[in-house]
């Protein structure tokens, strides 16, 4: 049969106190739905049914990222009432094709493998019902499966149901089950709603299949924490140090090197080539790409960045939205912002800040400076201090510095202006006129010392020292 998920994403998440639905909470740079999803779509389904509440737009947003071609198709279902599970379930199921298989889920949780939902499928009998359980070390807020003495299931009760002895009972619920579509709507359509909470159940099927006499079966998970759900802020926190640890592991394996695993935060997605390390406490938010033999030191943050071949970056920097080229080293300290394009050896040092900038290959920045709209020539050399005045107030404005240029330290260049090639601008210099290739460029004022400048009882005259005298 052709496979249909739906994915159960449409509660509010009271105990997560936030204006924010619970399932576009962020775990790992990204929405708890994104990762149920990026899960589901591993299968290859024909179609992904996502039942939201509230604006369809809200929830689009949360898997609005990058999909591939193949990627199937997703169809948004709204549940204006908070009816419960069955009743969401029902809804999306009215949707699809009666001749589907049904594989349906919760969208609050995001550490389940696609293996373990693929083992699900296989598993499960093709005609009739099948469960997703695991054996939680604490079973709390989990819906409980009951079985006789023979180790045949009852069915399924809800902890707010569940009787003291039943609560006792280790086995677990994961919200997680396939069947016939057309089965799955059927026994649907009889739900009732005589429960503490007063919502359709969608674990109810259970016990209306069993009592027609159709096989329900169950797979158990090989590992619990996969089907453990996010309510709280508590619970985030958990499942975001299972998901560091889980891909922190994942990309050891495929050969990174990283000094301490347990200190390593990914946000998103890293693509990275053959002996690349990574020291303690580093961030990479969104698209990560990073060449082979690429040094990341301690403590930086990199979002959406592609490092080349053998970059080096130092500790305690931020890049984000930058591309740097093959070999080029920067920090310590440093703050590459969006637009910034670093060539082959460029140099970018400590307490330096670059937007929307070129650097060409081989130059250097090496020291306490602001480069901001500008273009700055290969093996060219901006001294410590040197400011880029690029906005006016109202426009940003371009700043050129040429081939080999050599700017002094504590120079401002006031754009738009254009440095030439092999120029050298002195330092203090403030430039507001291009500087012709080849030429110097000295803009100091006169210097002038006055002696016992605070003292009392000197005349002018003794006070005064004009340097320009002999």
């Amino acid at each position: 049969m052709p496979l249909s998920v739906v994915i159960l994403a449409a509660g509010r998440g009271r105990r997560m106190h936030s204006e924010s639905p619970k399932v576009l909470h962020l775990l790992a740079g990204r929405p708890l739905l994104w990762h149920v999803w990026r899960s589901v779509a591993a299968l290859k389904p024909r179609a992904v049914y996502v039942v939201h509440s509230g604006t369809a737009r809200t929830w689009r947003a949360a898997l609005d990222q990058p999909r591939e071609a193949s990627s199937p198709e997703i169809c948004w279902v709204a549940q204006k009432e908070a009816l419960g599970t069955g009743h969401a379930a029902r809804l999306a199921l009215e949707q699809m094709p009666a001749g589907d298989r049904v594989l349906v889920l919760c969208g609050d949780t995001p550490l389940l493998r696609p293996a373990t939902l693929h083992r699900l499928l296989e598993e499960g009998v093709a005609d009739g019902l099948t469960l997703l359980s695991a054996v939680p070390a604490e079973p709390t807020g989990y819906g409980r499966l009951r079985r006789d003495s023979a180790d045949r299931l009852l069915g399924i009760v809800e902890e707010a149901d569940a009787t003291p002895r039943e609560r006792e009972l280790r086995e677990v619920s994961a919200a997680v089950m396939t069947a016939p579509a057309a089965l799955l709507r059927r026994l649907l359509e009889g739900l009732k709603r005589t429960n503490a909470q007063g919502e359709y159940y969608l674990g109810d099927v259970v016990g209306r299949a069993l009592g027609e006499g159709l096989r329900v079966d169950v797979v158990r998970a090989s590992d619990a924490r996969e089907i453990a759900g996010v309510n709280t802020h508590a619970q985030l926190a958990v499942a975001e140090r299972t998901c560091r640890r889980r891909r922190a592991l994942e990309l050891m394996e495929q050969g990174l090197t990283l000094l301490d695993p347990e200190r390593f935060d990914l946000r998103g997605e890293l693509h990275c080539g053959r002996d690349v390390l990574i020291d303690i406490n580093v961030v990479l938010e969104g698209e990560v790409h990073l060449g082979d033999g690429v040094r990341i030191g301690a403590h930086c943050c990199l979002r959406d960045v592609k490092l080349e071949q053998g970059v080096r970056v130092l500790p305690f920097s931020l890049l984000e939205e930058v591309w740097v080229g093959r070999g080029a080293r920067l920090g310590p300290y440093c703050r590459v912002r969006p637009g910034t394009r670093l060539e082959a050896g460029a140099r970018i040092g400590n307490f330096v800040e670059l937007k929307n900038s070129r650097v060409g290959s081989g130059a250097r920045v090496n020291h306490l400076s602001y480069v901001g709209d500008s273009e700055v020539g290969p093996n060219a050399n901006v001294g410590a201090g040197v400011i880029t005045c690029n906005y006016d107030g109202r426009s940003k404005h371009r700043t050129a510095v040429g081939a080999g240029a050599f700017i002094g330290s504590g120079c401002q260049l006031v754009a738009p202006v254009k440095v030439g090639a092999g120029a050298t601008v002195a330092a203090g210099t403030t430039v507001t006129r291009d500087v012709l290739p080849g030429s110097l460029a000295i803009g100091r004022t006169r210097q002038r010392n006055v002696a016992d400048w605070h003292g009392v009882g000197a005349s002018q005259a003794e006070r005064e020292t004009d340097n320009g005298r002999s």
